[in-house]
């Protein structure tokens, strides 16, 4: 069996859901809003990866990080719409699921 070795990484490689997807895509309508975008681009290029990674993968990094940093807090409106200021708790267990399924 032969192993393939990986000489850069490319935006197919990264497995973006249709979930995800969609949470870019509502990142970009809540990003209009409130300039979070420069402090998540600064984030996602936080620490370099081992392997060498293309330029369009660099340039849709912000954009992952955007989808999956909004997709938790879109989740207490489906699981719980009351919920105005979620605890510790809740914010340990919502981010817990997003690590299973990413």
């Amino acid at each position: 069996m032969a192993v393939m070795a990986v000489s850069r990484i490319e935006p197919w490689d990264s497995p973006v859901t249709k979930g995800l997807q969609e949470s870019i895509h509502r990142f970009r309508l809540l990003d209009e809003d409130i300039e979070l975008k420069p402090i998540l681009e600064q984030l996602a290029t936080l620490p370099p990866l081992d392997v060498p990674t293309g330029k369009e993968t660099v340039g849709r990094l912000p954009e992952i990080v955007d989808g999956r940093s909004a997709a938790p807090a879109q989740t207490f409106k489906i699981v719980d719409p009351e919920v105005k200021n979620p605890a510790t708790e809740q914010w340990e267990r919502t981010i817990g699921v997003f690590d299973l399924l990413l």
